[in-house]
């Protein structure tokens, strides 16, 4: 296993490289839960993510002739982009192999560094597997994303930077996919404090760590389904499980739900854009999977590269479930003046029509009847109340839904 001399040493290799990004108290992500927040925003490193720090690390180790083959990794998109970086940087060929569903964003960043970019399986394990047969056939060097000494080094030097700003930490939250980033964080922390807590977040549609941390064994998932598709790891590593089972006091897990609240709190309150997987943090302490809560906390953000169009949808989704926004399918007599005086009541109670529809050839409608399809910007749930009430009043037939 890595010592803090490692990590140390990794920092050295780090220092003028990567970006020196703030760790900084939430206010009212503290209010909320009755602790003293603090936040690694780790979605401002270059590439967007930790991952660079262990891509780094690891080339950086590579020997001249090791160098000279070029490098491979494989990659759901933030360690593509920390090992494309980083041959970058080292003038070096890096190939990557991402799964087919592996959003643009990703993938075009991952190209923009200059790497080769290899589409192949329906998750990271399927293109884990590629990548390593494409290694040997090309006399690649495979840079893993977790088990491998050097990466897991280079990623604990998060929890140093946390500890130096921070020393009175009592808590840790880090994200779990393959198990990298918290066996490093947990090293460091656990070297330099050994009483302070660290807690693993896993993705409830991603169970493995999870499941093999209580089990005390490695468990494979049969399959993995997430948004948080940064940590959607289907098999366990037994090398990473190793730290865990060592340094780690307990792993938590959150849904698709809870990391999409977290998303949009984030949003809102922080003023930051984070991925699934950088928010399961935030989304624990949210959704009151870790408790006792108390003395200050650290939370890593592991990184912001998320799909604009996932988070377009988690936008609206909140939106719909926070009451600021309705649709209503209003039935009408298709007659002049019966669109407006839907409109005139809307306006009376102040709902904004942000979309509207207007379908007279439904197959449900009676002859002479027209289905108008409303979207509204409303200002909370007493206020969609009393839109009901106003539509009830004039006799509107109408259903909601989106």
């Amino acid at each position: 296993m890595i010592t803090l001399e490692q990590i140390q040493e990794a920092a050295s290799r780090l220092e003028g490289v990567i970006a020196k990004v703030p760790f900084q108290i939430a206010p009212v992500l503290s209010e909320m839960v009755g602790a003293e927040v603090w936040l690694k925003k780790c979605n401002l490193q270059n590439t967007g993510a930790f991952k660079i720090r262990g891509a780094f690390n690891k080339i950086s180790l590579l020997s001249d002739a090791e160098r000279a083959r070029g490098v491979i990794a494989a990659s759901a998109g933030n360690h593509a982009q920390g090992v494309a970086w980083s041959a970058r940087y080292y003038g070096i060929k890096a190939y990557i192999v991402m799964p087919e569903a592996t959003p643009l964003l990703k993938v075009n960043a991952t190209k923009a560094y200059g790497a080769e970019v290899i589409l192949y399986g329906n998750n990271y394990d399927e293109a884990y597997g590629y990548a390593l047969k494409y290694a040997n056939e090309h006399d690649l060097v495979f840079v893993h994303p977790f088990a491998d000494e050097a990466v897991i080094a280079g990623q604990g030097t998060i929890a140093l930077e946390m500890l130096a700003k921070t020393p009175d930490l009592e808590m840790i939250l880090v994200p779990i996919g393959g198990g990298g980033l918290i066996s490093g964080v947990a090293v460091a922390a656990k070297s330099i404090k050994p009483d302070i807590r660290i807690v693993g977040v896993t993705a409830k549609g991603a169970p493995a760590m999870h499941d093999s941390f209580y089990a005390k064994r490695p468990i494979d998932s049969l399959g993995v389904r997430t948004i948080a598709d940064g940590i959607a790891v289907r098999d366990t590593s037994p090398v990473t499980l190793a730290y865990l089972m060592r340094y780690v006091d307990e792993v938590v897990e959150v849904d698709d739900e809870e990391i999409a609240n977290a998303i949009l709190f984030l949003i809102e309150k922080q003023k930051l854009v984070i991925e699934g997987a950088g928010a399961v943090g935030v989304a624990a302490l949210l959704h009151g999977k870790v408790k006792p809560l108390n003395g200050k906390i650290g939370v890593v953000l592991s990184g912001g590269n998320i799909d604009v169009t996932m988070l377009s949808i988690i936008i609206e989704r909140g939106l719909v479930k926070s009451q600021r926004k309705m649709k209503l399918i209003v039935t009408l007599v298709d007659k002049p003046g019966s669109l407006m005086a839907l409109t005139e009541t809307l306006k009376r109670v102040n709902a904004n029509i942000v979309h509207i529809e207007y379908d007279r050839i439904g197959r449900d409608l009676a002859y002479g009847d027209a289905n108008v399809t409303v979207a509204l910007e409303t200002k909370g749930a007493e206020h969609q109340e009393e839109i009901r009430r106003a539509l009830r009043a004039e006799k509107f037939n109408f259903t909601e839904g989106w």
